[in-house]
């Protein structure tokens, strides 16, 4: 950890005090840090920026600062710690669009199956129920539900937009797996996971925000493909 980075060492900083104070000390404040769909009685703009910081538990803060640190420190020695910053977050900021835009698209596909009145029920007591370990028996109204109550946090479309940074930036470097053991190139280590987490985000059903990782992915590559262009 003696060689981190300045701008890494800086946002692992940022996101153990936010999931601190927000997961820790102050809970009932953490509306503030998790993304809503933009439609949900509980969204906020501040979510868009805050939701970056903030991570579900402590091994999800872990696996995302960890790769943070991985991938991220040698980036920004690379690239320099202004692109590196504006590339982190337009990162992040591409894969909160994407997941919000799936969510929209989710949510026209079920718009006309949701009885009169009922949108108005579940936008209002929606989230209180999900907060009892419950959901709407009605699978419609229980899709709504987690559309609009069930928000999006973590770093993880943003180091998503790291790995693709990395992968193009250094196709040929070799990664070691835990499982299997072997070292695999960066240029087809990479697409891999891109394409495991397109798959679990067409299956659905796990909770885990897929098409943010995917956005995260999908503008790292376009502003890497740009990056000449970008004065920073």
């Amino acid at each position: 950890m003696f060689n981190i980075s300045y701008i890494v060492k800086n946002l692992i900083i940022i996101n153990v005090v936010v999931f601190v104070v927000f997961g820790l000390i102050l809970p009932q404040f953490s509306y503030f840090v998790e993304a809503y769909y933009p439609a949900s009685k509980e969204f906020l703009p501040v979510q868009l920026i805050g939701h970056m910081f903030m991570h579900g538990d402590l091994m999800h803060l872990f696996f995302n600062m960890f790769m943070l640190y991985m991938f991220g420190t040698v980036l920004e020695n690379y690239w320099g710690p202004k692109f590196f910053l504006f590339y982190y977050l337009i990162a992040g900021f591409g894969a909160i669009g994407l997941h919000m835009f799936v969510k929209y698209i989710s949510l026209t596909m079920i718009a006309d199956d949701i009885p009169p009145g009922m949108y108005e029920t579940v936008y209002n007591e929606g989230r209180s129920v999900l907060t009892q370990g419950k959901n709407y028996m009605d699978s419609d109204l229980g899709n709504l539900n987690q559309i609009l109550n069930v928000p999006a946090v973590g770093a993880s479309g943003a180091v998503y937009g790291l790995l693709a940074g990395f992968g193009l930036q250094f196709p040929r470097q070799k990664l070691m797996l835990i499982f299997p053991p072997i070292p695999i190139e960066a240029r087809i280590f990479i697409p891999i996971l891109i394409i495991i987490e397109f798959v679990l985000g067409m299956r659905g059903g796990d909770n885990i925000a897929h098409f943010a990782h995917l956005g995260g992915a999908l503008f790292g590559f376009i502003l890497f493909k740009f990056r000449h262009k970008i004065n920073l």
